[in-house]
């Protein structure tokens, strides 16, 4: 709670979460602490479920996916939740019905705007020709840009784009070797590095870094008045993804 307070307080205005998170627990800490701020957007998610093994177990029949939305409002403490994800497509699911569910919640009042996450550009078509996206979050960062073709379809549409998972290069070989050398040179960290490179990458991107205490979340911010040059970014973006 101190975490979330301090981020509104630093000008965070975009929170994003998932019902399984916990699971539940987060939502219901993010409900309790700051989801009445009408100042901060609350994103969440549905569509895996976690058993007490910590399995992420895809699950978007449609019954599930208006089941969950109301959990989510219930720990939330909300009427409508402002941004609310289909958090990965189930291959046992129709996923046309499971984007038809999130249009449901919508015109029924329970959502604002409707996002999807881990998904392909011909998902994403298929899920525009049914509805309006707000946004779309895939895995991406520094040294994994296997999304890519997502991020410029993003772009070419006005949909933002939030990376998930956008320090996980820190811990690779040759992305964490040249995030290093160029943190020294800025005197910086690699995290807030990887962190301003996604945020140069492009207008529509929004990255989500996991932030779990108060020190993380001031050193995570910093990356946003990080200035680097065309050398770093030239060295950056050389990095050979996997």
């Amino acid at each position: 709670k101190r975490v979330l307070r301090r981020a509104v307080e630093s000008g965070v205005d975009f929170v994003d979460t998932a019902d399984s998170y916990g699971p539940g627990v987060s939502e219901r800490l993010i409900g309790e602490e700051i989801a009445d701020d009408s100042d901060v957007l609350v994103a969440s998610k549905a569509g895996l479920l976690r058993n007490r093994e910590g399995d992420w177990l895809p699950r978007g029949d449609p019954d599930f996916l208006k089941n969950q939305v109301l959990c989510s409002l219930d720990r939330l403490g909300v009427d409508t939740i402002d941004l609310y994800q289909y958090h990965r497509p189930d291959p046992d699911a129709d996923f046309e019905a499971s984007v038809h569910a999130f249009a449901e919640m919508k015109d029924a009042g329970q959502i604002d705007r409707i996002g999807l996450s881990n998904v392909s550009v011909e998902q994403l078509e298929t899920a525009l020709d049914i509805v309006d996206v707000a946004t779309v979050q895939n895995r991406y960062d520094v040294g994994n840009r296997d999304e890519e073709a997502v991020l410029r379809a993003c772009e070419s549409r006005g949909i933002g784009f939030i990376p998930w998972g956008p320090m996980y290069a820190v811990d690779e070989d040759e992305a964490g070797s040249v995030l290093d050398s160029v943190a020294e040179r800025r005197d910086a960290t690699p995290h807030q590095v990887a962190l301003t490179w996604l945020l140069r990458r492009s207008e529509v991107t929004l990255p989500i870094p996991g932030t779990s205490s108060v020190d993380h979340l001031d050193s995570n911010l910093e990356a946003a008045r990080l200035e680097l040059t065309d050398e770093d970014l030239r060295e950056l973006n050389d990095i050979d993804p996997r």
